[in-house]
């Protein structure tokens, strides 16, 4: 028998029972007192009566640490950390195995702590940094900022695309003219004001090494800088080498621009560097261990607690001495 509609109401339900047979009436009784307890239920929860059940958060079992088996489900284990040699060693390894292309770039993704005490954080940032070991031969289109004759001459010998001094201001604005890099001389600042909101992060400042007199070097820096920058609020992702390049020279060309991280940040507080994963253009992530990777730092108290056992340490040679 078909079990009956919520609808139909208990009143006539005797009835019905009558023309039934006894196991189908017993259905349609069973079937209808579910339906009556179901719409009483709705009604309660509706008026604020009984509230409604939350259902709990099912228990996650803590990660384990190291598999014991070749085969294992990732998600029940905590994520191996590498050396830094280590895992270059396996990036070159992977690239054998799966006949990629020998090339590719070498990437890394960097999560770094923002904060700073009472409520403050560091602004996210982008930097440029010379690299001990060039991977690309592409250079950046520098700008240079100068009214005088002879400094624009300079200038243009050491390599900059465009140079000139207030009459550039209107094409910037309107888009018709574009760098890279913007370098400037301290007597053109104040008539730059106009650009700052244009050239926000890449508007000529003594921070980014950007404003200075001396000409050469500046053009030298940015022309083969390599350029990083904060994405979203604490990630930087950037590439660092190319994967045929040495070993040795990767790990120098990490730790260059992780030093370079570092200084964005008091050394007062805890380290600025809290994850870093090293990859391929084809491969996996590696996860790195911090150690030896960040730069050393001593705290200020240790060094005065050296300095003041060296100098009780001292004091009775010197008595001595002079007696």
């Amino acid at each position: 028998a078909l079990a009956p509609p919520c609808g139909w109401a208990l009143a006539g339900l005797e009835q019905r029972l009558a023309v039934l047979s006894p196991a189908s009436a017993r259905h349609y009784a069973a079937a209808a007192a579910r339906a009556a307890k179901k719409d009483a239920k709705r009604s309660r929860r509706e008026q604020g009566k009984e509230p409604a059940k939350e259902k709990p958060l099912p228990r996650r079992r803590p990660l384990m640490s190291r598999p014991v088996d070749d085969v294992y489900l990732t998600w029940l284990y905590r994520r191996p950390s590498y050396g830094l040699q280590q895992a270059v060693g396996m990036l070159k390894r992977f690239q054998e195995l799966d006949f990629t292309h020998p090339r590719q770039f070498v990437y890394i993704n960097v999560s770094l702590d923002m904060a700073l005490q009472k409520k403050k954080k560091v602004d996210p940032f982008s930097s440029g940094v010379t690299l001990p070991h060039r991977f690309t031969d592409e250079v950046n289109k520098v700008l240079v900022f100068t009214e005088d004759k002879q400094e624009a001459e300079v200038a243009r010998e050491h390599g900059a695309a465009i140079v000139g001094g207030v009459e550039l201001i209107k094409w910037i604005l309107e888009d018709e003219i574009q760098a890279d890099f913007y370098v400037a001389v301290p007597a053109i600042v104040p008539k730059l004001i106009p650009l700052r909101n244009k050239l926000k992060r890449k508007y000529p400042s003594t921070r980014r090494n950007s404003l200075g007199s001396d000409i050469p070097q500046m053009v030298k820096f940015f022309r083969e800088c390599h350029e990083y920058a904060v994405e979203g609020e604490n990630v930087i992702k950037t590439r660092i080498a190319r994967l045929d390049m040495p070993t040795e020279h990767i790990i120098a060309n990490l730790k260059t621009i992780i030093q370079d991280i570092c200084t964005f940040k008091p050394s007062n507080f805890d380290p600025i560097v809290q994850r870093l994963v090293i990859r391929s253009s084809t491969s996996e992530g590696l996860l790195l261990d911090l150690d030896g990777i960040l730069p050393r730092v001593e705290k200020v108290e240790e060094k005065e607690e050296e300095n003041a056992a060296d100098e009780d340490q001292q004091k009775p040679i010197q008595e001595s001495l002079s007696t």
